[in-house]
């Protein structure tokens, strides 16, 4: 481990860098790689959105470890005001295998409206009481989702090898619908 240290600052320095204050905490390593694979920029604080691009447009960044689990975490108190503030932005979801970034895909509001209003539902017809932690399940993102970079998660391959499939979000762009 001590060998490792130097190396380990280093990763910590340029996560810093970028506002994330612990490469170990928060999944604050990944989110360092898909924010610098997608040109994003981490905003500050626990609530609200996690990033935003050169033009000032917000996502809801997530990731799932592919070795471990098939579906995305969300919100630990899903409610009607947490649903709103989702269906303002775009979301990136980030695929890995271990420590591996695999792809990373970018789903638009309208896309997610079924889980959404599904959610929703839940909420109303169990009371109004939170929902803990409601799964997007991994499927629903590959079926419709846009591939912004990586490739196909099934298969393996070094990060040193991600290539983004579009340069830059861009809200202009005719093929990012």
């Amino acid at each position: 481990m001590d060998a490792l240290m130097p190396a380990i600052r280093e990763f910590q320095a340029l996560a810093l860098r970028h506002g994330i204050n612990d490469i170990f905490q928060d999944n604050g390593g990944k989110l360092l790689q898909v924010i610098l694979t997608l040109g994003l920029t981490v905003l500050p604080g626990r609530e609200g959105n996690d990033a935003r691009d050169e033009l000032g447009l917000e996502y809801e960044l997530k990731s799932v470890n592919l070795d471990l689990t098939k579906n995305f975490s969300t919100h630990h108190h899903l409610n009607p005001v947490i649903l709103a503030k989702y269906r303002q932005v775009d979301w990136v979801f980030a695929l890995y295998r271990g420590i591996e970034l695999i792809a990373v895909y970018r789903m638009k509001p309208w896309q997610l409206e079924p889980w959404f209003a599904k959610q929703e539902s839940k909420w109303h017809s169990d009371g109004g009481r939170d929902i803990n932690n409601p799964k997007i399940p991994v499927g629903y993102v590959l079926e419709h989702g846009q591939l912004l970079a990586g490739c196909d998660p099934e298969i393996r391959f070094r990060a040193s090898k991600m290539v983004p499939v579009m340069p830059v979000l861009d809200p202009f762009r005719a093929d990012n619908d």
